[in-house]
């Protein structure tokens, strides 16, 4: 299902409206095993030994500052949510990363750099809300050098019983009662089961990759499938001639 315009702007708002709330829900929601999901990709993107990294659809900056505690890197966080941003900025402030670590509005489908200036890219639970996901994998293999490598890290859907059974009635049920309870926001967390359910996750979500222009696609499935850790590289333009 191809989101609307409106829905773009829906999703905006939504993080805008709960961005006090975002980092406290996300690790309580999660058991604080969102930290070591994005200590996965970091990892795995550590092995590519980046200079320049961009972190798209970076939310308060959690994913960024993983990455600038255990390496040099410089990296460019971009959301669409200013709220988001702001209390990332702080965050990065508080920790002394501003010189490592740069922040700003923009949105993942029109990214605002030159091709090819990235030695890697990463996405943190920030795919499946692009309104054009083509688009938005084609926009991050434009900015990404020849051979970069992107590591997106997205909810996916458990398959083994009866770990997908229980998983889908906390996701479906518990999860988006206790987010309303929180963030005060009716819809927040019902968009997110809806927005999972509705994602192309494993294979379905290597294939978009190739067809952005990324080869070596890989996928790592996390915590009995809750997650998953998807990686590629870009495909050199001599290759695509």
């Amino acid at each position: 299902m191809k989101p609307t315009i409106a829905r773009k702007e829906q999703v905006s708002a939504m993080f805008n409206n709960i961005a006090k709330k975002y980092d406290f829900l996300n690790h309580f929601l999660s058991a604080g095993i969102d930290r070591l999901w994005r200590r996965k990709l970091v990892a795995r993107l550590l092995r590519e030994k980046p200079n320049l990294v961009l972190d798209v659809a970076t939310g308060t900056g959690d994913l960024a500052i993983e990455l600038a505690k255990r390496s040099r890197a410089c990296i460019t966080g971009v959301d669409i949510a200013q709220a988001m941003l702001d209390i990332g900025k702080t965050k990065i402030e508080k920790r002394g990363l501003e010189k490592q670590i740069s922040l700003q509005w923009a949105d993942s489908e029109a990214l605002p750099f030159d091709s090819e200036t990235f030695d890697a890219a990463m996405v943190a639970f920030g795919v499946r809300n692009f309104e054009d996901l083509h688009q938005g994998l084609s926009e991050i293999c434009r900015v990404l050098k020849n051979g970069g490598t992107v590591a997106v890290l997205e909810f996916s859907r458990p398959k083994a019983f009866p770990f997908k059974q229980l998983y889908d009635f906390y996701f479906k049920n518990i999860l988006p009662l206790m987010g309303r309870m929180v963030s005060k926001d009716p819809s927040a967390y019902s968009y997110l089961p809806e927005s999972v359910y509705h994602f192309p996750d494993g294979q379905a979500f290597l294939d978009h990759l190739k067809q952005a222009g990324f080869d070596q696609t890989e996928q790592k499935r996390l915590s009995l499938g809750i997650a998953t850790l998807y990686t590629a590289k870009k495909v050199s333009d001599t290759i695509r001639a």
